[in-house]
């Protein structure tokens, strides 16, 4: 499990036992782009806060409460804030192109193809997580639809969808711009 602190003095947020795609989609990538995160009903951002992320076993509730969780986590986890951020410093821009590439792309693209589109560089896992990140992204922002033959998949379904690898690898599912209204 991760577990995150971030402080800008006097104030601290903190947040126990995210999974490792929470703690991609709601910190790390945003920070790296340099835009605020948001928790416990506070924004940081980069340039003003510091991040700290732990990679530790899971903290039970009731070790949260009256200041221990921190003290937990930073006892029996690792310190992993400049690799986690290092990770995703290498799919910014990579997911940036990508997202480009689809928005210009003249049709459906199967979402095996956007996994290709991610370059031919680094590992195949790197790629993929790129190629998601750039679907997740574009769908959130509206500029995309995902489909499966052609049939609009809703919100509601598309985690259950995307997180499944042999989504990934069906022809038949795929993301297309959306026409403006």
């Amino acid at each position: 499990m991760f577990h995150v602190e971030l402080r800008r003095f006097p104030r601290v947020a903190r947040a126990f036992n995210l999974t490792e795609e929470e703690l991609q989609y709601r910190i790390v990538l945003p920070w790296v782009r340099g835009t605020a995160v948001e928790l416990q009903d506070r924004r940081f951002t980069p340039d003003r806060a510091r991040l700290t992320i732990y990679d530790g076993p899971e903290i039970a509730t009731e070790d949260i409460g009256l200041g221990r969780g921190w003290s937990a986590v930073t006892r029996n986890g690792q310190d992993v804030t400049a690799q986690m951020i290092e990770t995703a410093g290498r799919f910014v821009p990579r997911t940036s192109e990508l997202k480009r590439e689809l928005l210009s792309a003249a049709g459906p693209v199967p979402l095996a193809q956007a996994v290709a589109l991610a370059g031919a560089a680094g590992r195949p896992s790197e790629r993929l997580a790129a190629a998601e990140q750039a679907v997740w992204e574009l769908l959130h922002e509206g500029r995309v639809a995902l489909t499966r033959a052609g049939t609009r998949i809703p919100p509601e379904e598309w985690e259950s969808v995307l997180l499944r690898w042999e989504t990934w690898a069906d022809a038949e599912v795929s993301v297309q711009t959306e026409s403006p209204t």
